[in-house]
């Protein structure tokens, strides 16, 4: 039997302990906030050692461990990188499910649960695909390197950001596979880059009958809130490469995102997700703050958006703003190897070929593509996510698996 039919049995024997690895690490709470991964750590790492698949803890937030592990083909060759995050969305407690959110039950076909989507069922591919390759390591060139990492749903420092910066000769590599949910008809190439900016308006507040000692600073900030929009209306550029792309893909883009995905990608979006003020309904605010997320498509830095929204809160004296988060847009090439292996094997798989698309939120990968390595998403579709019954199909899990573990192979079996 030929190496790549061999893993496609693996698999299929292991249908059940696929499913069950996940319905597990589904129940293991791995919520950020307050990003405690260690219930969930401890599934990865049992399992690995079950395997006798080698691999080691970066703990520099002991609480949020990061699973990093490595091995080598029998020949010289390529560096392949596997990523994916151990922790997850918070819950809304009030929120009825239609499976409990720790669940990971099975019903009607499905998996269950908080993070299912973003991104267990992508990080389970990563683990699956580096104890399947492990067993046939002697037949590989190259390098295959697991990073599951546990600080990446606030963006925060001790995840892959930390190993970019205290380990990044053992986890840059050449190509970066990740799992993050796209839909298994697109393929991810690039992301928008996420520009956040706290806005305080603060003026002296008063009892609220008497407006003509104070103005509100909550009725500022809804003023400046609504003349923001004027940042979405800037024309954004684009390269030849992803524009072709995208305009074969709105089909797919349309259907793994909804309907006015293909345009939202290609401009600025503004959204308030955080906003506060007020003491008292009959007192005049004297402090509103909020938080917004500016979305660039690629091509567009912050430096391109800046000067326009410090023009706007500038007519605002009341009004002062921070910088609280940015990680630049980019793409790699929406044609490039990796791709192409994806594509041929999803054909194979599943008699489709899955289109090139940007990611419209953020994740890990852009840490790689920021750093001039290719990396590339294939995930499941995102039912659910960030929301109530959050799931995934089953059978979209396993073919996950299987996209992953083919696609990792090819490309260590190339010279």
């Amino acid at each position: 039997m030929d190496l790549k039919g061999q893993l496609l049995d693996w698999i299929e024997q292991d249908r059940d302990e696929l499913i069950g690895f996940l319905c597990n690490f589904v129940r293991a709470k791995s919520p950020n906030p307050p990003g405690d991964t260690t219930e969930a750590v401890k599934v990865i790492t049992t399992f690995l050692n079950k395997k006798g698949a080698p691999f080691r803890l970066i703990d520099p937030q002991p609480t949020m461990a990061n699973v990093v592990g490595t091995f080598e083909g029998s020949a010289p060759g390529r560096h392949l990188v596997l990523n994916g995050h151990i922790d997850v969305f918070p819950v809304d407690e009030s929120e009825e499910w239609a499976q409990g959110p720790w669940s990971g039950a099975i019903a009607d076909g499905k998996i269950w649960g908080r993070g299912i989507a973003d991104m267990k069922c992508g990080t389970s591919a990563s683990i699956f695909t580096y104890c399947y390759l492990h067993r046939l390591r002697d037949r590989l060139k190259g390098k295959l390197t697991l990073t599951a990492v546990s600080d990446e749903e606030t963006f925060g420092p001790w995840g892959a950001r930390y190993l970019m910066e205290h380990h990044r000769e053992e986890v840059l590599g050449d190509c970066c596979l990740n799992g993050e949910p796209s839909g298994p008809v697109t393929l991810r190439f690039g992301e928008k880059g996420p520009l956040w900016i706290k806005f305080t308006v603060r003026t002296p507040g008063a009892h609220g009958s008497y407006t003509h000692l104070s103005p509100s600073a909550t009725k500022i900030a809804a003023k400046l809130i609504h003349d923001l929009e004027e940042v979405t209306e800037i024309p954004t550029p684009g390269t030849p490469d992803i524009e072709r792309a995208l305009s074969e893909g709105v089909e797919a883009i349309e259907r793994a995102l909804g309907q006015g995905a293909s345009k939202t990608l290609q401009r600025v979006t503004l959204n308030i997700g955080v906003i506060h003020g007020g003491l008292k309904v009959n007192m005049i605010p004297g402090l509103c703050e909020f938080e917004a997320d500016f979305r660039l498509p690629v091509g567009y830095t912050k430096e391109h958006i800046l000067p326009k929204i410090k023009e706007i809160a500038a007519r605002y004296p009341e009004v002062t703003m921070e910088e609280i988060n940015y990680s630049e847009a980019k793409a790699c090439d929406p044609f490039g190897e990796m791709a192409q292996i994806i594509q041929q094997n999803v054909q194979d798989l599943r008699g489709f070929k899955p289109t090139p698309i940007i990611s419209m939120g953020g994740s890990d990968a852009r840490l790689w593509r920021q750093r001039g390595v290719p990396a590339y998403i294939y995930g499941p579709y995102p039912y659910g996510m960030g929301q109530k019954d959050e799931h995934v199909d089953i059978e979209d899990f396993l073919h996950v698996v299987r996209t992953h573990v083919l696609s990792a192979f090819d490309y260590l079996s190339r010279s």
